[in-house]
């Protein structure tokens, strides 16, 4: 008998999101990723040349602890977990998708056309890095955080800056998916 796996439900992750909130919370810290990034050029000496990132980083190790945790589990969920079946689709968004040039839309959580080394390397594929890099890091430290860290810890805090940035990133969103992407591809 062949074993299928399934993503974990909600009544699972959920809690465990929670658990690792609690906890985070009772030691008096905060989760978000893109901190990390302040901390990684605080370690390679930035703050030699700009005061934000002249800070004890070491006071902030157990982040860094927190971005290993998610390569390596996104590692072992890609490799050892994931169920390759294809994504069942609706053919309306299979269709629009073919419009913009995605041949084999649901056959892949990671479209070749955008993800391929081929589409990366491309003039396109590396101005969309680099402009897409400069917004979100522009973006992250504007919104004083990323979307994880306002979505999960600001909401689970009742703050009003993350509701209003989590509400700000979803429109966003929508506004890059449904006007600029069009343009873009």
């Amino acid at each position: 008998m062949e074993y299928i796996l399934q993503p974990w439900p909600w009544y699972v992750s959920g809690p465990l999101i929670a658990l690792v909130m609690f906890l985070l919370l009772y030691l008096g810290r905060t989760f978000g990723m893109s901190s990390n990034l302040r901390t990684l050029c605080a370690i390679g000496g930035a703050g030699k040349r700009a005061e934000f990132f002249n800070f004890d980083w070491k006071s902030q190790r157990w982040n860094l602890v927190v971005v290993f945790g998610a390569l390596i589990g996104g590692f072992i969920a890609h490799q050892f977990l994931s169920n390759p079946t294809n994504i069942d689709l609706n053919k309306a968004t299979i269709e629009d998708l073919a419009a913009l040039g995605f041949n084999d839309a649901g056959q892949s959580l990671l479209p070749p056309e955008l993800f391929s080394w081929d589409a990366v390397f491309s003039i396109k594929g590396i101005l969309i890095l680099v402009i897409g890099g400069f917004l979100v890091g522009f973006g992250t430290r504007y919104a004083g955080g990323c979307t994880s860290g306002h979505a999960i810890t600001g909401l689970s805090s009742l703050q009003l800056p993350s509701l209003i940035a989590v509400i700000g990133f979803f429109l966003g969103g929508l506004i890059m998916i449904h006007l600029i992407y069009p343009i873009l591809f």
